[in-house]
């Protein structure tokens, strides 16, 4: 008996160790995850307002504390306001009614000096506003037959070249529009005689590096995406995502052509390297899934294009980063080369309402500061933390 009593001891003695020794590494491992949620970007809403229309769009206007807010009151009329934030509260600085609803817009044709935002309404048409004068518009077209759903713009605060528009729109032609020139479209994208028009959803300027280089990337409710090469005046890539396409962004305009993402309907993005084409299988891409709802839109950061921000059906935003790999093309054995794809990882994810997040921009002026419309009839303000340690 004294024998087995000392063994116990001894077994005591070892799972007393055992325990301390799991203990220990447990409280390590939670300090190790508490630290790591500490320098992690966080989400943090700032502000928000509700209103009585419908937003659809909601643009920083460039070098202010200003921003724009575009949508339709339920008289089903357009709404434009100008809104200034100022310690976290919002003042509204100036409104005009119009009499379609506003369901896109952009400053990225005009200069710093005007800061003119052009606009799209239910009606097809394209409209160009002076913000100190919003009673008529100092350009305007019919752009498209029906609904414009989006537009984007460059030349005038980033990108080499003329001021130039895009639209896209329900009619399936994608029109490029010199603001200069009212007699109509310098560039345009028609279906084929006898196709069946499908929706376009989604424009994008890109590779706009230089005063004669430029494309223009459409996606369409098919899942379709075309680039059309305004320098050669053709559709040089196009592809099909299999799902509709509700959105796209160049991560920057105004360098040669690097990265697009396009995101889709089914909860998923796909990131094409658009640095190498390859003969055969084209540009290289990742599809990555995200929200667990439609993926509405994607907006890349203007201080760091590799970290982009995508927003949700289901009211949530994800924050992502993407990481080059070692090497970023290879040669196949035919002696073409052929992009390497990266990584992405997810930054951070935040849900800030049950509906869709219809619209989302960065500031170019504050990091981490940006501004989104959300389909609860609301729009809010918000700060994405630690974006230089990223």
């Amino acid at each position: 008996r004294p024998a087995v009593a000392a063994a116990d001891r001894v077994r005591l003695a070892e799972r007393a160790r055992e325990l301390a020794s799991a203990m220990s590494t447990q409280d390590h491992s939670q300090r190790e995850t508490g630290a790591d949620m500490m320098n992690k970007p966080q989400i943090i809403e700032h502000a928000r307002k509700a209103v009585t229309q419908t937003v659809y769009e909601t643009r920083w206007v460039p070098c202010s504390a200003r921003f724009v807010v575009l949508g339709s009151p339920p008289r089903g009329t357009g709404l434009i306001q100008i809104y200034n934030l100022s310690r976290g509260e919002f003042s509204l600085l100036h409104e005009a009614e119009k009499p379609s609803p506003l369901k896109c817009g952009t400053f990225g044709a005009s200069s710093l000096a005007e800061r003119r935002l052009a606009t799209g309404d239910f009606t097809g048409k394209l409209n160009i506003w002076d913000l100190e004068n919003l009673a008529a518009p100092v350009f305007a077209a019919q752009a498209h037959a029906g609904l414009l759903n989006c537009i984007d713009g460059v030349g005038g605060l980033k990108g080499s070249g003329a001021p130039e528009i895009v639209t896209g729109g329900k009619d399936g032609s994608v029109k490029v529009w010199d603001p200069r020139q009212a007699d109509g479209p310098v560039a345009s994208m028609e279906p084929k005689p006898g196709d069946v028009a499908r929706d376009c959803w989604a424009v994008a300027f890109g590779d706009s590096h230089s005063a004669s280089d430029r494309v223009v990337a459409a996606g369409y409710d098919n899942g379709d995406v075309k680039l059309l090469d305004l320098r050669a005046g053709k559709v040089s890539w196009e592809t099909n995502v299999q799902n509709g396409v509700c959105g796209l962004q160049f991560d920057r305009q105004d360098i040669e052509m690097n990265k697009l993402v396009v995101t889709t309907l089914e909860s998923r993005y796909r990131l094409y390297d658009m640095r190498t084409h390859h003969p055969t299988f084209g540009y290289s891409m990742l599809s990555q899934e995200a929200h667990e709802s439609t993926v509405w839109g994607v907006s890349h950061l203007p201080q760091n294009r590799d970290v982009f921000m995508t927003c949700g059906g289901n009211g949530s935003l994800e924050l992502w980063k993407y990481a080059y790999p070692a090497a970023r093309r290879v040669k196949d054995r035919d002696g073409h080369e052929k992009g390497v794809l990266g990584s992405v990882s997810k930054l951070q994810k935040t849900t800030i309402s049950t509906q869709p997040i219809s619209s989302f921009d960065w500031s170019a002026d504050k990091e981490g500061l940006c501004v989104m419309g959300v389909l609860d009839q609301t729009f809010r303000v918000a700060l994405v933390t630690k974006l230089s340690k990223v």
